[in-house]
């Protein structure tokens, strides 16, 4: 994953890795809010790539300023890919990230951008990693003049394992809280999202 710029975003404890998923947009108020979509990306199958789909679960049940839609992804990343063309101007990916830090490091990568494959864009229908629909949204705006959202970026976790069987590890586990936390304070630097501060929340930065 390439990217503007990559920041630890901190550990701490969390909870238990839960299968399944909702998506729920935050409250209404007046005027237009910008249009927010935060998706969890992984394979629940895959032991720490389920780390995205249990992350956006839980924040899902926290509070959310206006504009601000979850969606829980899994493994579909081609329907991702043309969701994030229906204008969004910021897009939050939650995903197991692998830079080799230790395992549960929590990493936020801002101005998210694909690497760029060689010759056409893999499409695999049991997972897709935020460099291959990135790719893949890119070739789709080009195509059917669809607007790229403007800002894209990646809440990561470092995994500990990817072999098959579902939960997490405890180090990935216990960074759940932590990267909803990450995104909550990524929320609040949105326009218009002064109001969002949850109690306990923590910058995401440091």
């Amino acid at each position: 994953m390439n990217g503007g710029s990559g920041s630890e975003a901190g550990r701490g404890d969390g909870g238990a890795h839960g299968p399944g998923g909702n998506g729920r947009a935050g409250g209404g108020s007046s005027g237009s809010p910008r249009r927010v979509l935060v998706a969890g990306l992984g394979n629940i199958f895959a032991g720490d790539d389920g780390f995205g789909v249990e992350a956006v679960q839980r924040l899902a049940r926290r509070p959310l300023p206006p504009g601000v839609e979850t969606a829980d992804i899994g493994v579909r990343g081609v329907h991702l890919a043309y969701q994030l063309l229906d204008g969004y101007e910021t897009v939050v990916l939650l995903d197991a990230t692998a830079r080799g830090g230790a395992p549960g490091t929590v990493y936020r990568i801002d101005g998210a951008q694909a690497d760029r494959p060689e010759g056409d864009v893999l499409i695999d229908g049991h997972r897709m990693t935020p460099d291959a629909v990135l790719a893949l949204l890119d070739t789709l705006s080009a195509g059917t003049g669809g607007t790229r959202p403007g800002r894209i970026t990646v809440i990561g976790c470092e995994p500990a394992v990817l072999a098959d069987g579902i939960g997490l590890s405890p180090a990935v586990a216990a960074a759940v809280d932590p990267a909803v936390d990450a995104v909550l304070g990524l929320l609040r630097e949105e326009p218009g999202a002064a109001d969002l501060a949850p109690a306990g929340a923590d910058e995401a930065r440091r």
